[in-house]
């Protein structure tokens, strides 16, 4: 079997990890096009390295802009990589904009979709991510869930039961296969900071970042943590937040580069707390053991808010005050959800391997 996997974003490169090897092990000829969506070091170069990725065999160059922009050119430029390799199966990924690109590129060419965390929902609109995972999940010849509600999901909008596979989180198989690897790591003393001694925080959706309001309020949040707060901060969003009011000089928070996949781990394994927007952070945290407040309207990882390890609240400054205050002084566990673990990869080849059913007209 040849198959082309998209990739384009973080999230992306992660997810692809642990799968590629196992690709390889089983016999299936898997090569990586890597859109270009995110195209700079710190967003794309640094991931490979830690994650120990194969160079990618094609890079078309997409870049940035609008959503409609950068999904046409991905969709363009797939397509003319698709008609010249015309693979057995065409392997897309989570919510960005490449994923929904290569669905949209594949299907229109008759090449099977394999839809690597399908089923996942925010029943929010307003969200660009669930607009890419309704419709690629409709173009996708086969469906591979990371929770048993994602299937529940797919056979409600009419999909066909037999095309989805639950085969579980494949970023929980990557957390859990580069744990051993951050031993030792003492990323947290290059900021002065204890382990156990510091939040974490992330704030990037457009959601929080495109709304004075709703930055200012979490900005007034973080600078009353009760403990120092560690925000590794893309340049876009570094004004954003000095508009908000994000007092850096005198208040609890630090603002850093964005760090490493390792890196970024390794502060999330040693955080008392986390504060993100993020639905890759959300998963990460449930994974490592650390408590996790989500600031925004909904998720689409519910399942994590379901086991205990994450609160989701409003961009409002006490809701956020309170829920950081109980993530501090929780003591208890939870439970992984099901099928989070390290197996996801060789389930997803034996789904592979049960065959790609083509669409209707295939």
């Amino acid at each position: 079997m040849r198959i082309i996997v998209i990739v384009g974003a973080r999230p992306n490169f992660i997810k692809v990890g642990p799968l590629m090897p196992a690709f390889a092990s089983a016999g299936i000829d898997a090569r990586l096009a890597h859109t270009g969506q995110h195209y700079d070091a710190a967003m794309s170069d640094v991931f490979f390295d830690d994650l120990e990725i194969p160079e990618p065999a094609w890079f078309l160059g997409v870049g940035s802009g609008t959503h409609a922009v950068q999904t046409g050119t991905a969709m363009m430029k797939l397509e003319e990589l698709f008609s010249a390799e015309r693979p057995d199966a065409v392997m897309v990924v989570g919510d960005v904009n490449s994923t929904l690109a290569g669905a949209l590129a594949a299907a229109k060419l008759g090449i099977p979709v394999v839809h690597l965390e399908a089923g996942l929902r925010s029943r929010d609109m307003s969200m660009p991510e669930e607009v890419n995972r309704l419709v690629t999940d409709q173009l996708s010849s086969m469906l591979l869930t990371p929770v048993a509600s994602a299937g529940e999901n797919l056979i409600a909008e009419g999909v066909d039961p037999a095309r989805i596979h639950f085969v579980g989180n494949i970023m929980a198989e990557s957390v859990l296969r580069n744990l051993p690897r951050i031993e030792g790591r003492e990323v947290p003393v290059r900021s002065g900071l204890e382990t156990g001694g510091y939040v974490l925080a992330t704030v990037h959706r457009p959601e929080n970042t495109d709304h004075p309001e709703r930055l200012t309020a979490i900005a007034s949040a973080l600078s009353s943590s009760p403990l120092p707060v560690l925000l590794p901060a893309h340049p876009r969003t570094r004004p954003l937040l000095a508009e908000a009011g994000l007092d850096t000089s005198g208040s609890a928070v630090r603002l850093v580069d964005p760090v490493g996949y390792l890196d970024m781990l390794t502060l999330q394994r040693d955080a008392a707390a986390i504060v993100t927007d993020s639905g890759g952070v959300q998963e990460e945290a449930c994974m490592v053991g650390t408590p996790c407040v989500t600031v925004r309207r909904n998720t689409e990882r519910e399942i994590t808010v379901e086991v205990g390890a994450n609160r989701l609240v409003p961009a409002d400054a006490l809701a956020i005050r309170e829920a950081l205050g109980n993530a501090l002084v929780r003591r208890d566990g939870w439970e992984r959800p099901e099928r989070w673990d390290d197996e996801v990869a060789s389930r997803v080849v034996s789904a592979l391997e049960s065959g790609v059913l083509p669409l209707s007209g295939y």
